[in-house]
């Protein structure tokens, strides 16, 4: 491992200007307007594996972006370990809360600001990296499998039949992926769970046409005042959620669980100064952590309808819509909270309205393994670089891929991501430090080396 630690030190200033030059691709998976800057993106991620040495390197096509291929087999006897990560990114939206433009990276007291640093350009490509090392150091000890796909934050709607179709070519041990946080750089973690995900757009319509406000005002439903009032009673006086149905499967964690899960660093005044509040908020009877971590979600993620530009235009609009999510939790499925949320909302609405909701995308909760050799390993990994064994953690986030990759591949995933809290992922002025981009390249090469240990 010497040659690799060697070879990533003297080239360290390389990897960071790679890294610059992937996130001025404006690679947003959402947005048609971007489709040729996400093909390029593809283009981009394929000549560098194929440079970093990965053989049968190719650009996979699906209904929607491709999915990026590559693969280093040096003994079919060894493990193999398959890497995932994605090339696509946020929108964003909006622009004018950005200190620097999203798509020029800039760097600012040792951190990378624009879309994608963390989530996941900058993680997945630590991978590429770290693979690069082993080559030159000719030190990479197992087999290795890359697939980084271009759909993740519209929610890998063609990934499931990708991974099915090419399940023999897909063929591993083990998944490995950086696309998750630390509790902090001094207090190094692993997650070993993850949300699942419901996600739906609600739309509410009333009159056939806009009208005037002072005409048909309080004559007429107000779809906007009546979504508002659907919302609201979405979640009760202890924030829990009031669909009936909703916690029915929830997996309850005994004391000592909660317990242990609590002993991990939190600071509540820090978190709050942190986001610029005075009080954390939600469901009574839980911790931050727990909220964050192990219980079920609903939040409005966006809201419009009627007029919102300058000035003032006196409307009663015609239609009001909102995109909800609800983060899950073992044993919870998205199908059937889906359908559950759809009959409540449309329950909850009056007969001068109608109400449509459309399922946009989900994924399955997931909880995996601490006495795997695949968790072992990443554990030793961290000790090497870090100085410190990991915190076992459950992460609030939602990585559907997670629960397909052990459905349909058999595969256990460890999730060895190197970000904070602080990264702003999905905001305004999203960031990745340095620091744990080059913590990464580091760590990477050491799990390889403890996990084919553990394996033999």
């Amino acid at each position: 491992m010497k040659a690799t630690q060697q070879f990533i030190a003297q080239h360290q200033s390389r990897f960071l200007d790679e890294l610059m030059d992937l996130l001025r691709i404006p690679s947003i998976s959402a947005d048609s307007a971007y489709k040729q800057d996400v093909m390029r993106c593809a283009d981009w991620v394929a000549e560098k594996l194929s440079a970093a040495g990965a053989d049968k390197v190719e650009i996979c096509p699906t209904k929607g972006f491709p999915i990026v291929y590559g693969e280093k087999i040096i003994d079919p006897a060894k493990p193999t370990v398959l890497v995932y990560g994605h090339y696509d990114v946020q929108p964003a939206v909006p622009l004018e809360l950005w200190e620097t433009p999203p798509f020029e990276p800039t760097i600012r007291k040792d951190r990378i600001y624009a879309r994608g640093s963390a989530d996941d350009k900058g993680q997945f490509y630590m991978h590429l990296k770290a693979f690069e090392a082993m080559m030159q150091a000719n030190e990479l000890p197992c087999n290795v499998k890359f697939m980084i796909e271009g759909e993740e934050e519209v929610g890998s709607a063609n990934l499931a039949s990708f991974i099915k179709d090419e399940k023999e070519r897909l063929k591993a041990d083990m998944v490995l992926i950086s696309d998750t946080s630390m509790l902090g750089n001094e207090t190094p973690s692993i997650d070993v769970g993850l949300r699942g995900l419901s996600y739906v757009e609600v739309e509410v319509t009333g009159p056939n046409r806009d009208l005037h406000s002072g005409v048909y005002g309080g004559g007429v439903a107000n779809p906007i005042n009546i979504l508002a009032q659907m919302i609201a009673k979405l979640q009760d006086e202890q924030n829990r959620i009031t669909i009936p149905g909703f916690y029915d499967d929830v997996q309850e964690l005994s004391a000592e669980e909660r317990a242990a899960l609590n002993a991990a660093p939190f600071h509540q005044v820090e978190y709050c100064s942190d986001l610029g509040i005075d009080q954390v908020h939600g469901e009574e009877g839980y911790s931050t952590l727990e909220r964050t971590g192990i219980r079920p979600t609903l939040d409005v993620n966006g809201i419009w309808g009627g007029y919102i530009g300058e000035g003032a235009k006196t409307v009663l609009p015609s239609k009001a819509y909102a995109k909800i999510s609800m983060r899950l939790v073992p044993n919870q499925s998205s199908d059937k909270i889906t359908a559950l949320f759809a009959k409540h909302f449309k329950a909850l609405a009056p007969k001068s309205v109608k109400v449509e909701v459309r399922p946009h995308h989900g994924g399955e909760p997931v909880v995996t393994p601490t006495d795997s050799p695949e968790f072992l390993a990443a554990s030793l990994a961290i000790q090497e670089t870090f100085g410190k064994e990991p915190i076992p953690k459950r992460g609030g986030g939602s990585i559907p891929i997670v629960a397909l990759f052990e459905e349909v591949l058999g595969l256990k995933s460890v999730l060895m991501g190197f970000g904070l809290d602080i990264d702003a992922l999905h905001s305004p002025n999203e960031s990745y430090g340095i620091f744990n981009f080059n913590k990464g390249i580091e760590t990477i090469p050491w799990f390889f080396h403890h996990y084919t240990k553990l394996k033999e």
